[in-house]
């Protein structure tokens, strides 16, 4: 078996970095929203016209991406998408109307999704498990960054536009980073695999290319897309809808619950720090089984009809269980699809992603506004179930 190279220090850190950048805006709009109403003079509602706009861009770009990523390269993919979303946070920064910052949340959108889509295609044929899901862990610390940093910026008297010019200078700044290093990019060797479990990776192979409706054909890419959908379904409703089960339905103060469901966001990242390390150790393909049956039994503990430590209790086992899956799932593609159509599947998977996690936790809305707030549970168990059956049926293809 030969000894897979370890990725390069230098690639990982701006990696990890993208990925912080790639969570400070989503973390900025939440603290910010209140001063830009007031300053655009528009109802509170209005925020819907800027993440539908991004959402779009996000979808749009993330499929186009992945279809794009071998005639561009990774390099100057990052280093474009990165610019071009300093530019639609500079935009933001100066917008004199809502109509303009709209306007330029669809470009940071696209940009976004390109970042997301190239590089987890990278990663997924470069890194191995552990940083696979120490990458994704660094997204979440980027989306907790956000909020202090335009709660810092209001505090001292500043405007809402100097957090979001800030954060267009380190997108700047990255957008060079990945500039200076596109030949780096270039190499995307067999350095993700090796752990137990994992495949021999061999020599590099070689990709032939082929045409778009032959990726397009295989199950393996829909199924897998499903699949994605479906997790970041579970992961987005748990965190939106758990706060008003804790409340409204398991009786807790406002306070007590708010620190648990920032206990299950918590979860989430200590997790995907934890498991990345065993990922290594104990295999890609047995951790993602365990997590997927964690996620199940932590589902299965919000639905009971029991004191609220118990639902708590599952939320901290759904967050901790569900941490490495989608890293592991984007890191198995080529396993499932064959290394000539995985760039293009990631980026299937991202927007498929994308939109599971807008449009479901938004059904269970209506469900749990029409029936009760004890349906979240149910929801979710329905969900852990269909993801292991999606997952178990990719596999059986591959």
């Amino acid at each position: 078996m030969s000894t897979p190279a370890p990725p390069r220090a230098s690639l990982l850190l701006l990696a990890y970095l993208a990925f912080v950048s790639l969570g400070l805006p989503d973390g900025l709009i939440g603290v910010g929203w209140p001063s830009i109403r007031a300053d655009f003079d528009v109802p509170t509602e209005a925020v819907g016209l800027v993440l539908t706009a991004g959402t779009v861009g996000y979808l749009t770009s993330s499929v186009l991406a992945g279809f794009t990523l071998a005639r561009l390269g990774v390099g100057r993919l990052l280093a474009g998408s990165t610019l071009l979303a300093s530019l639609a946070l500079t935009g933001y920064a100066t917008s004199p109307v809502l109509a303009v910052m709209t306007a330029c949340a669809l470009v940071l959108g696209l940009g976004s999704g390109a970042i997301d889509s190239g590089l987890n295609a990278y990663a997924a044929g470069a890194f191995g498990p552990r940083h696979m899901n120490w990458m994704h862990a660094f997204f979440g610390l980027g989306v907790a960054i956000g909020p202090l940093i335009m709660t810092g910026a209001l505090a001292t008297g500043l405007s809402w536009r100097w957090g979001y010019g800030l954060v267009a200078a380190v997108q700047l700044t990255l957008a060079a980073a990945f500039a200076l290093t596109v030949r780096a990019w270039r190499d995307r060797g067999a350095a993700g695999a090796g752990g137990p479990g994992s495949p021999d990776p061999g020599p590099q192979e070689a990709v032939a290319p082929v045409r778009v409706r032959e990726t397009l054909r295989l199950p393996a890419v829909w199924l897998g897309s499903l699949a994605f959908a479906v997790y970041v379904a579970i992961e987005a409703a748990a965190g939106l809808w758990a706060f008003l089960l804790l409340t409204e339905g398991r009786g807790l103060t406002a306070g007590v619950a708010g620190v648990c469901v920032s206990g299950y966001w918590g979860s989430l990242f200590v997790g995907r720090v934890v498991q990345g390390i065993g990922s290594e150790r104990l295999g890609a393909a047995n951790v993602l089984r365990g997590s997927l049956l964690g996620m199940a039994a932590g589902a299965v503990l919000i639905a009971l009809p029991a004191p609220a430590w118990v639902a708590v209790a599952g939320l901290l086992v759904l967050g901790f269980a569900a941490a490495p899956v989608f890293p592991l799932l984007m890191l198995t593609t080529a396993e499932r699809v064959g290394a000539a159509h995985a760039d293009r599947t990631i980026g299937v998977q991202i927007a498929a992603a994308g939109l599971g996690g807008a449009l479901v936790p938004t059904g269970i809305g209506v469900l749990v506004g029409n029936t009760s707030v004890q349906a979240l549970g149910p929801a979710l168990t329905v969900l852990a179930v269909a993801l292991i059956a999606l997952v178990a049926a990719t596999s059986r293809r591959r």
